[in-house]
């Protein structure tokens, strides 16, 4: 199983965010342009490559957001229409691998499974700040897919947020 740490970065504008292993070696950089147009957040490696985007989808009915891994569209991730029993989240991705994520967004506690199989897990269980929360992901699994989906929902998140705190 690998273990990541995300911990967004104090004032700082946008969602900038660091991703490390549990022994906290940098495995990502994520740079937030949440102010623009179109969200969006950049990955990049600890030499500072771009190695993924997530961006907003302009045209959805509901909060849709695309990751794009070397320049391809990776997968998508689009809230599900009715979530009376907390959040719920699809991942569609190319071929018959979709994932699904669900639980509690507002709180960081959620599963990613495929086809009923728990492949992920984000908790702030085993960290103790609000905004740094740990993600497990299962051995064989396209570990910076989910993390690009994981920082996705956490983008879809603050815009909730956003749009909430405005009159």
């Amino acid at each position: 199983m690998s273990r990541y740490v995300i911990r967004e970065r104090f004032l700082q504008m946008g969602q900038d965010a660091d991703v490390t292993d549990e022994a906290g070696v940098p495995v990502l950089q994520v740079d937030g342009k949440v102010f623009s147009l179109r969200d969006r957040l950049v990955l990049r490696d600890p030499a500072g490559q771009e190695v993924a985007e997530v961006r907003r989808k302009l045209v959805a009915l509901r909060p849709t957001y695309q990751i794009v891994i070397g320049g391809e569209e990776a997968g998508e991730v689009r809230k599900a229409f009715f979530t009376p029993f907390g959040d719920r989240f699809a991942i569609d991705i190319p071929g018959p691998e979709d994932l699904e994520m669900e639980g509690n967004l507002f709180d960081h506690e959620f599963t990613i499974s495929r086809g009923g199989t728990p492949v992920a897990t984000v908790t702030k269980q085993w960290l103790s700040m609000r905004d740094t929360y740990g993600v497990d992901i299962a051995p064989g699994e396209h570990d910076l897919l989910i993390l690009a989906a994981v920082l996705a929902l956490d983008l879809a998140d603050d815009r909730e947020d956003r749009a909430r705190s405005t009159p």
